[in-house]
């Protein structure tokens, strides 16, 4: 008897215990996570996104300020680097009066105070006396300031256009992986 309730006593605790252990939430790794088209953070950063592109669209020195870290480095898609300053003088002056961006974010990773957000981008510019409607990428790197963000890099990479590819050669193979030696062809019949 005296067996029969340790082992009783020991398969209790032994469920007990594993109860427990699958109670308890199990601690998570701290990994920045993608937020998904409907999330309230790219929600939140498409929102600085479009006063961003509204600032630069309006020549409005003030509300790139406001999206702009002192810190702010750019790196443009041709690979010019420019700092917050360098780019409200460019606002202020106005030398193009053809400028027009528009950015759409994609995705928002978290990381504490800092957040990445990754979208596309248009942007028609005037480049020497010629319009150029440029595509692209971007990502944008934000610091958490003063209850708000502030953008404190940003890297562009335009779409690279193919419009010299030579077309494929289609096919007339029954299977997409042609192997001579194990399909049918025209000189089996011969």
């Amino acid at each position: 008897m005296t067996r029969i309730l340790a082992c009783f006593s020991a398969f209790l605790l032994f469920c007990c215990a594993s109860v427990a252990q699958d109670s308890a939430p199990a601690p998570t790794p701290a990994q920045p996570s993608a937020m998904s088209s409907g999330s309230p953070e790219i929600r939140e950063f498409q929102k600085i996104e479009d006063a961003w592109s509204n600032a630069v669209n309006l020549r409005d020195q003030y509300g790139l300020e406001l999206v702009l870290s002192p810190l702010f480095v750019d790196v443009s898609a041709a690979g010019d680097i420019t700092t917050r300053n360098q780019q409200v003088a460019f606002v202020i002056t106005g030398e193009d009066k053809t400028i027009h961006l528009d950015q759409r974010v994609i995705t928002v990773r978290m990381l504490g105070d800092i957040a990445v957000a990754n979208g596309t981008y248009a942007l028609h510019h005037k480049v020497n006396s010629a319009q150029l409607d440029e595509k692209g990428i971007f990502t944008h790197v934000f610091e958490r300031a003063h209850g708000g963000w502030l953008c404190i890099n940003s890297q562009r990479t335009v779409l690279r256009e193919d419009s010299n590819a030579k077309p494929r050669k289609q096919s007339n193979a029954e299977l997409p992986f042609h192997i001579p030696l194990f399909s049918k062809s025209d000189k089996s019949n011969q």
